[in-house]
């Protein structure tokens, strides 16, 4: 027979491993900021695009619209990097991502590549994606600072040039 002391505690052992997987699995959303290369400014869409793990399927609906501009994105478990892109015009047209513009059809890489971001750095500390779309001298109003569990990254619009082409 168990005695009450022993069932008080395997009681709260139990439920300190169910609090922790309910906190690990909520861990896993992440707010999203995507800002205007220029202006520094907050760009609010609902057309983001999110790719897990390498894979080429797309999800358009991990991604829900906050009443300040920013985006909630949760990801599943067994995410171990993603990436993101956003549409605008009607969802005709993808947003440029900076942090791979400048390598956008160079010898060293695919013309349009990813970067690819750990939720696990992301929501331990923050991260700001580089703005390659700009020069080397960034200016103050794109010096931009992510808190923990939130994602930074900035976008342009297609160029005319880039719109003839595609």
């Amino acid at each position: 027979m168990v005695s009450p002391a022993r069932r008080a505690f395997l009681f709260f052992v139990c439920m300190a491993a169910f609090c922790g997987v309910l906190s690990a699995q909520a861990n896993r959303t992440i707010t999203i900021r995507m800002v205007n290369t220029r202006t520094g400014l907050l760009i609010p869409t609902s057309n983001f695009l999110v790719r897990i793990n390498h894979q080429q399927e797309v999800h358009g609906d991990w991604v829900k619209q906050n009443e300040d501009g920013t985006g909630t994105l949760t990801l599943p478990a067994n995410t171990e990097v993603f990436s993101i892109h956003a549409t605008y015009n009607n969802a005709l047209d993808t947003y440029v991502n900076c942090d791979a513009d400048k390598d956008r059809g160079s010898a060293d890489h695919a013309p349009s590549p990813d970067r690819w971001y750990s939720p696990a750095a992301i929501l331990t500390s923050g991260v700001v994606a580089p703005n390659n779309c700009i020069g080397k001298k960034v200016p103050e109003k794109l010096q931009l600072i992510a808190t923990p569990g939130e994602f930074v990254f900035f976008v342009r619009q297609l160029s005319s040039r880039e719109q003839s082409v595609e």
